[in-house]
């Protein structure tokens, strides 16, 4: 069977975030490079399906397919390193220390943000043939996201911005969860299905993804949109990307570690003839 049970996942999360910390500067670079890049081409396509058809669940529905290509490739988004590589510090893995895990973090956050930025300004050129014409339809509706999610959270205060926090948060609860659900099967198909639902979740509903931002707002700034560097940085970027780190570790992370890799002492209660049974299986969980 391709099925692969939570108690041996979950080491193989704790494996994964031994690798990634100690990775060398280059290859983490350049994963974290092309996820950024695959990424904001899928979110690209995702805006223009949902502009040309008019129909957002569509848009939703073929987002996943960069996730589970960048996936399958072995490459690193910043969303998936903040629910990794703190498990195997957790679980006291040689030379992974909180100076690695903070430079995994750093390392990875720059090559997303490069591969966005890229993949934005050649989209850029699509949309306005170099630049030479107004924006396409796609184009302006770029410039519209952008302002509508930064402009629009600070007309909130800080209701504004505590909503784009916790925006932050569910998205990377179930990006995680698509990275995790990805090592539950040893099969292609079963990695794709697994990862395509929890994926498709977090950009149908909105939530914001700090790597998926660093391609729409950037964007939008190329193509005329009606907000500043610094509406980006302070009413998205920053607080997303703290968001994301709380629903990937809290929500994702530490609930698996601590339950699959750090199981609690099973109960025991006391027969009719003082005999002890167990009450509860080997994961812990009482029946």
């Amino acid at each position: 069977m391709s099925y692969v049970t939570p108690r041996d996942f979950v080491g193989k999360m704790i494996d994964a975030g031994e690798a990634k910390a100690l990775m060398s500067t280059r290859d983490t670079l350049i994963r974290a490079f092309m996820a950024g890049a695959i990424l904001a081409l899928a979110a690209a396509f995702a805006v223009t399906i949902t502009v040309q058809t008019g129909n957002a669940l569509l848009g939703a529905v073929l987002f996943p397919v960069g996730f589970c290509l960048l996936y399958l490739l072995g490459f690193d988004l910043l969303t998936g390193v903040f629910t990794l590589v703190p498990l195997a510090l957790l679980d006291k893995r040689r030379g992974v220390t909180l100076k690695s895990l903070m430079r995994n973090w750093g390392l990875v956050f720059v090559g997303n943000f490069a591969g966005a930025i890229l993949v934005a300004l050649m989209m850029a050129v699509v949309f306005t043939y170099g630049f030479s014409v107004d924006p396409n339809e796609v184009g302006q509706r770029l410039g519209e996201i952008g302002h509508s999610r930064t402009v629009g959270y600070a007309e909130h205060g800080a209701a504004g911005m505590l909503t784009l926090f916790i925006r932050g948060v569910l998205c990377n609860w179930m990006v995680s969860t698509g990275v995790v659900a990805a090592m539950m099967s040893t099969s292609v198909s079963g990695k794709v299905i697994a990862m395509w639902m929890p994926i498709m979740l977090f950009f149908y509903m909105g939530f914001e993804h700090s790597i998926v931002n660093m391609f729409l707002f950037p964007s939008g700034l190329m193509l005329g949109g009606d907000f500043s560097i610094a509406d980006y940085l302070f009413w998205n970027e920053i607080p997303t990307v703290i968001g994301n780190l709380v629903g990937g570790l809290a929500f994702v992370g530490l609930t698996l570690f601590a339950t699959h890799a750090r199981t609690g002492a099973s109960r025991f209660v006391e027969g009719p003839s003082d005999d002890r049974g167990l009450v509860g299986a080997t994961n812990g969980s009482v029946r």
